[in-house]
Parts: C-alpha cells; structure tokens; sequence
C-alpha cells in the first residue's frame, strides 16, 4: 500500500506539473492517457484543472468538455487493444490466463445485453473506470453505443472533480489526497473480488481432479 501511494503521488505530481505549464492542452494528453488504461490519476488532473478555473484560466466548460472528450478519444485507444488482441488473446495466451472461448462467448453476451449501463456506471468508478474499455473491446461491443455510454459516464465524473477544484481553490490538493482513499479502497475491494473468485475457482478444479480419480 505504501508503494501504491508513492507510486500514485509521484502521478499526480507530474499531472499537476504539466496542466500547470500547457493547460487544457495538458488536461487532454492526460485524461487520454488514463482511458487507455495508463494509472494516471484522473483526481490530480481535472481537480487542478478546477483549481486553475478558479483562478480564471479557463471555464469550467471548457476543462469539463475537454477532460470527457480525452477520455472518450483514450477508451476508443483501449477498445481497439481489446477488439484487434482478441483472437491472439485466445489463441496465443488463452490456456496461460484461464481464457477460453467460452469464457469470450460469455462475456459478448454481457456486453450485448448490458454493455451500455456497465460502461456508463463503472466510467464513474476509480481504478475501474481506467480498465473497462478493454474488455468491452475484446467482447466487441457496439463501438457507437460505447462510444456514446463511454462519453456520457465520464461527463459527471469530469465535471464533479473539476467543480470540486473549483470551489476548493487554493485547498485542491487536500481533496486529492482524501480522494486517494477511495482509489485504495476499491483496490483492495478488486483484490479481494480476484482472491475469493481464485479460491471458488481452486477448489472446483480440485473437486473435478477427485471426481475423475
């Protein structure tokens, strides 16, 4: 965990540096980084772009459409990793990651079903809103009805921190830094999700080894 932090500090230190010396145009290259799938802290960024309205740089609309316009641009980067790697993911890698093409098959029919609240909800999630691209790719969601889901979920998100910034004004930093606490929560809430369905899957292969012996 104290790794993380360090990790995610020195993050926001170098997105803080570089909205501070090309603004907006810094406030896209990052938000377009960390929707294809590059940790950088979207908190650090739209929450100092808030600070920088604030102080009359920019409007809120602007730093508002530009970080969501970013995000949609990084997830179309994502999308085309995921869609594109698919077939090598199955037939290169498949057997190594426990990925088979009924596991691919299960998740298109997710995507097709409730592809559009997925994206939008989870565009709204820390370290999850990040990722989420990818898999919709490989699953080859609809790349319109993502596109859309996709712009439409990060708006709030965008605009909430930006806002947050705004009024916080000189104390921005304070907010990151309460933020982060939720980044490490869901981290460890994610952990948690992967050991417990490890486990599950463990012990059913153990339980089909015995059946077969």
């Amino acid at each position: 965990m104290l790794l993380l932090a360090s990790i995610t500090e020195s993050l926001a230190n170098f997105a803080t540096d570089l909205v501070d010396k090309i603004g907006l145009a810094g406030v896209f290259v990052l938000m377009t980084l960390e929707s294809a799938c590059i940790p950088i802290p979207s908190e650090a960024t739209m929450l100092f772009a808030g600070f920088n309205v604030a102080r009359g740089h920019y409007s809120l609309v602007a730093a508002t459409l530009v970080g969501t316009s970013a995000n949609l641009v990084g997830s179309w980067i994502a999308y085309g990793v995921g869609y594109f790697g698919r077939i090598e993911l199955v037939e290169r890698h498949g057997g190594k990651l426990h990925i088979s093409p009924k596991h691919l098959a299960t998740a298109d029919r997710w995507f097709a079903r409730h592809g559009e609240a997925t994206v939008f909800f989870t565009r709204m999630m820390p370290i999850i809103r990040t990722f989420i691209s990818l898999p919709a790719g490989v699953a080859r969601m609809n790349f319109l009805r993502f596109s859309v889901f996709t712009f439409l979920g990060s708006l709030p998100w965008v605009f909430a921190l930006t806002f947050i910034g705004k009024q916080a004004g000189a104390n921005w930093e304070d907010w990151k830094n309460r933020l982060h606490y939720l980044d490490y929560a869901f981290a460890l809430l994610i952990v948690a999700a992967i050991a417990y369905y490890g486990v599950r899957w463990w012990r059913r292969r153990g339980s089909r080894d015995r059946i077969a012996a």
